[in-house]
C-alpha cells in the first residue's frame, strides 16, 4: 500500500505542480472541454496559491501526484449564485484539482477532496464549496459520488459553472 500525504505546497515545487496542471489543461482540451482553455490557470496562479498558503500537493511516497488550491471563505464569484447555497457560514473552497498524468484512474481526485474535507473539519469549518465547468463530466461525477449538492450557477471569468456544496458531518 502506497503512503499518501497531503500538505501545503512549497515554492520550489511550483514547476512540478505546473507540469501536472499543463497536462490537465491538455486533457480538458482533448475531452472537448472549454474549461482551462483561456490561459488560466497558469504558473503565476500556482505561485500566488503557494504564497497565500492555499496551494496543496498530494504525495504518493516522495512523488507529487496531485494538486489543489484550498481557500477559506474567499471566492467572490460565490457571492452571486444563480440558485442558493445550502449554508451561509464559513466554508472551504476547492479549486484547480489536477492529478499527474501517470497517476490517473486511481481515485486520487477523490482522495484530495477527502483530505480537503478533513482540513475543513480540523479548522472547525463544516461546508465545502466548489464549482466546475458544465462539460467536466469527470469532476461532476466525483462531486455527485461524494455527496455534493448542485446548488446553482456561478460565473468565473464570465463563464457559467456548476456550483456544488457539501455540509460535513460534525461527528
Amino acid at each position: 500500500m502506497m503512503d499518501y500525504h497531503f500538505r501545503n505546497a512549497k515554492i520550489s515545487e511550483a514547476p512540478q505542480i505546473w507540469e501536472i496542471l499543463q497536462h490537465a489543461i491538455l486533457r480538458r482540451k482533448e475531452d472537448g472541454s472549454t474549461q482551462w482553455q483561456d490561459g488560466y490557470p497558469n504558473l503565476q496562479v500556482v505561485h500566488n496559491d503557494i504564497e497565500k498558503n492555499q496551494g496543496f500537493v498530494l504525495f504518493e511516497g516522495e512523488t507529487i501526484v496531485g494538486y489543489s488550491a484550498v481557500i477559506i471563505n474567499d471566492e467572490p464569484a460565490y457571492d452571486e449564485i444563480e440558485g442558493k447555497w445550502l449554508t451561509t457560514y464559513d466554508f472551504v473552497v476547492i479549486h484547480r484539482v489536477a492529478i499527474s498524468e501517470k497517476h490517473l484512474g486511481k481515485g486520487l481526485a477523490q482522495m484530495i477532496i477527502r483530505y480537503v474535507e478533513d482540513f475543513a473539519l480540523k479548522n472547525d469549518i463544516y461546508s465545502i464549496k466548489a464549482d466546475t465547468n458544465f462539460d467536466n463530466i469527470a469532476m461532476i461525477k466525483i462531486f455527485e459520488k461524494m455527496g455534493y449538492t448542485l446548488c446553482g450557477l456561478v460565473y468565473l471569468r464570465a463563464s457559467p459553472r456548476k456550483a456544488y456544496e457539501k455540509i460535513l458531518a460534525t461527528t
